[in-house]
């Protein structure tokens, strides 16, 4: 018998092979188009430059200079510019020696990341065979309520924890089993220790770039409940050790919060039944955000919370309700509503008003709080609207993709624009005052620009529209000061330097001001009197020594004057 020429033999494939190498592609095309996506709609983030507090994070951070900077960063929770944060931290550091203070790079890093984010959590949607799971990880990836999240350099936070925490998630659905391809049968747990130590090192990661990543336990606890029969102790059991973590990082977050980045004041002093107010009324002001993401506002109007007002109640009594009623239903709507509303609400607890964070002051909600919650709404939605597609019998090849057309491409629209206005920092606060008239905070920092430019006229209409919504705002006082200084308009200056410290009178350099302003009045002899009065109770402050002395030598006292240079030399010595 003749041989079968090579070329037309054909060989027998395992069925395993042929199935994994088709999951390879689909994984490798899906990771790539999410990629894809998130660059194009980001184009204008990449271009663009710092904006607020980005200065304090990279252009001005002194830490990021030296190796004795890096070391700061891991030891010292008050060397960071907020929160003790030294992954994120170290992060830019990495940077700044790779590429210094080029903006590119630092928006790059933040859209890459976020696009991990986004394959990541296709991923572990995929391993709990949650339905449409690449088309909820492009919602997620294009939604133009995540743009503050990615185009905002200092917000690495988000999309650096955000990344440990999903990875950390699917880490630990392979150490207890849950999900697409788990074992079955001999006990979840066997030989998976291993998969157990990657989720606690990568939750520690989490922790170590934003604390609100401190909710995985709970969330980790209500997939098991989900796709399990019965709780699993061998499973369970090991969430403790994770939830004692998270909760002595949230603790140690939230003192940092009040002691070092200033949490606290009349602004931030809410009874418990107002929380629960602002509470209620954010749970409905972040969906709603991801139901119609217009406007989206970087400072948004902050609420003013009356617990006499009826309607104000209506908020907090409507979310108890949904999730109740959910719970209730779950024998007839599966577990899977209730699971990805609760992991709304429960990721969104630390953001909710119960507890003080600095930006409270300006507004109650931010669109970067609900990074990592929206993924609950984003993933119910979308599988709810497949699931019914596919019960109507219309859910063909035709239709899925139409269906990813008619949805992605005005989120990506949408993004695009939104990212547009992070260019720099006076276009952020430009469009930031058009949305949203009472934003103080926006025409201070306009303000601030204004006056760099030494256009001082310009700068003062700004402060003074600021102290008109915000009169017991010392900063823009201060300001508005320095600007009618520029102006020659001394006596203004001296007033508004005056009611700054009365309102805020251990604040060193108000003190400082306002003599030198006296100084500029020719009133040297006021000036004199109050840099001794302010030495009296703060005699280290170096600046004011100094400027006594030039003082007491323009009257002609110069041995004051000397025996005044004198004790700052010890001082500094």
């Amino acid at each position: 018998m003749r041989r079968q020429p090579r070329s037309a033999r054909t060989r027998l494939e395992s069925p395993v092979s042929v199935d994994c190498a088709v999951s390879v592609d689909r994984t490798v095309v899906g990771s790539v188009l999410l990629v894809l996506l998130v660059a194009v709609a980001y184009v204008p983030a990449l271009r663009a430059g710092y904006v607020w507090d980005d200065d304090r994070y990279v252009t001005e951070n002194a830490k990021l200079t030296s190796m004795e900077g890096l070391r700061q960063i891991w030891t010292d929770p008050q060397a960071s510019p907020h929160q003790f944060y030294p992954l994120v931290s170290t992060s830019f550091w990495l940077e700044y020696h790779a590429w210094g203070l080029r903006p590119f790079g630092y928006h790059a890093v933040n859209v890459l990341l976020h696009a991990c984010v986004a394959i990541m959590l296709w991923r572990v949607l995929l391993r709990l065979e949650v339905p449409a799971a690449w088309m909820a990880a492009a919602v997620f990836a294009l939604h133009p309520v995540h743009v503050e999240s990615v185009a905002w350099i200092t917000e690495r936070k988000n999309v650096l924890s955000g990344f440990f925490y999903l990875a950390a998630l699917l880490a630990y659905s392979r150490f207890a089993g849950i999900g697409a391809g788990a074992e079955r049968g001999a006990g979840p747990v066997r030989r998976r220790w291993g998969w157990y130590v990657l989720a606690f090192g990568l939750f520690s990661c989490a922790l170590l770039s934003k604390t609100v990543t401190a909710s995985l336990p709970a969330a980790i606890l209500l997939l098991l409940w989900w796709k399990r029969e019965r709780l699993d102790v061998r499973v369970v059991l090991p969430l403790l050790p994770m939830a004692l973590a998270g909760a002595a990082a949230g603790s140690f977050t939230a003192w940092l919060e009040r002691a070092h980045v200033g949490a606290q004041g009349e602004d931030l002093v809410l009874s418990l039944a107002e929380r629960c107010l602002v509470a209620g009324r954010a749970l409905w002001f972040y969906a709603a955000k991801l139901l119609w993401p217009h406007p989206l506002i970087f400072i948004y109007p902050r609420w003013q919370i009356d617990t006499a007002a009826w309607w104000q109640w209506a908020f907090p009594v409507a979310a108890l309700a949904v999730l109740g009623g959910l719970w209730a239903l779950r024998s007839r709507l599966g577990k899977a509503p209730f699971v990805a509303v609760a992991f709304f609400a429960g990721s969104l607890m630390p953001a909710l008003g119960f507890v003080n964070v600095y930006p409270m002051r300006f507004s109650f909600v931010a669109d970067h709080f609900q990074y990592l919650a929206s993924i609950g709404l984003i993933v119910l939605a979308t599988a709810a609207a497949t699931t019914l597609l596919a019960r109507a019998g219309t859910l063909s090849g035709r239709v899925r993709t139409s269906a990813c057309v008619f949805v992605l491409l005005p989120l990506g629209w949408l993004t695009w624009i939104q990212a547009g206005i992070y260019r720099d920092s006076k276009t952020l606060w430009r469009a930031t005052v058009e949305r949203n008239p009472s934003a103080w905070i926006a025409y201070n920092n306009l303000g601030m620009i204004l006056d760099d430019q030494d256009r001082f006229d310009e700068a003062v209409a700004m402060y003074l529209q600021a102290l008109r919504l915000k009169p017991d705002l010392t900063e823009a006082h201060n300001n508005v000061s320095a600007s009618l200084v520029g102006l020659g308009r001394l006596e203004e200056a001296r007033q508004h330097i005056v009611e700054a410290i009365r309102l805020r009178p251990r604040y060193q350099p108000f003190y400082v001001t306002l003599a030198m302003i006296l100084e500029g009045q020719g009133k040297i002899d006021e000036a004199v009197s109050l840099y001794r009065k302010f030495l009296s109770v703060w005699p280290g402050y170096v600046e004011a020594r100094l400027n006594l002395a030039s003082l007491l030598v323009r009257q002609g006292r110069r041995e004051e004057a000397a025996a005044v240079l004198d004790t700052a030399r010890r001082d500094q010595e």
